[in-house]
């Protein structure tokens, strides 16, 4: 799709890769709208702030309600409560899916109808490698990105027929505050940000960020 004069909304704008995808967009000429829990956590110029808790049903029906001319649906929001599956509280787990699987899904079925009264449009769905491998301390975030990732691939043969475009974006570790605590190599999240972008523009179903995403992929088959 052309980014450009394109109206774009973001979840989980408020800091991270969401601010990063919502000043990307800004800087390709879409008009953007960059949702938080907390819309006075928005700091980005030139952007339209809207409250959007991915797991409050309420607010995201109230979101689709205002932004009806959203051609671009970018589903960043996310949690990491850095917890297994075993041993650990499982209210934690169940915020992981709540967050990544439930609210992704409840946003797309609020967001759905409004891109295709405007032409079908498209869909980025923020995923990672750990849709495909499992990290023993963080084994209830792969969970809910595998079921993530699962439902990417489901809502992109539903919403074919309305003409919408659903892209998968995976990637390693991005330098923002959710990894500030692992020693580990870190992208630049303007990088993510963009390289996810110019696969939206091209068409693309999936973009594989970094070696370690493809590595994790090509796993699968080994």
């Amino acid at each position: 799709m052309d980014i450009n004069g394109s109206v774009a909304l973001v979840t989980g704008a408020n800091r991270g890769l969401g601010r990063h995808f919502a000043q990307e967009l800004l800087n390709r000429g879409a008009t953007v709208y960059a949702t938080a829990r907390d819309p006075r956590t928005v700091d980005l110029p030139g952007v339209r702030v809207l409250r959007l808790d991915v797991t409050d049903p309420g607010s995201i029906e109230e979101a689709a309600g205002v932004a009806k001319d959203v051609t671009l649906l970018v589903n960043n929001a996310g949690v990491a409560t850095y917890t297994n599956l075993l041993g650990s509280p499982l209210d934690a787990v169940r915020l992981e899916m709540e967050t990544h699987y439930f609210g992704t899904l409840q946003v797309i079925r609020a967001f759905a109808p409004v891109l295709a009264a405007n032409g079908g449009g498209a869909i980025l769905n923020v995923l990672s490698l750990l849709s495909w491998a499992n990290y023993d301390g963080a084994n209830s975030y792969s969970a809910a990105k595998a079921a993530q990732w699962s439902l990417t691939n489901g809502v992109r043969l539903e919403l074919a027929k309305q003409g919408t475009h659903v892209t998968g974006v995976h990637l390693g570790a991005a330098d923002t505050d959710m990894m500030a605590g692992w020693d580990v190599p870190k992208l630049d999240p303007a990088f993510v940000a963009a390289t996810a972008l110019d696969g939206v523009a091209r068409g693309w179903t999936e973009v594989l960020v970094d070696d370690a995403s493809r590595a994790a992929k090509a796993a699968l088959t080994t």
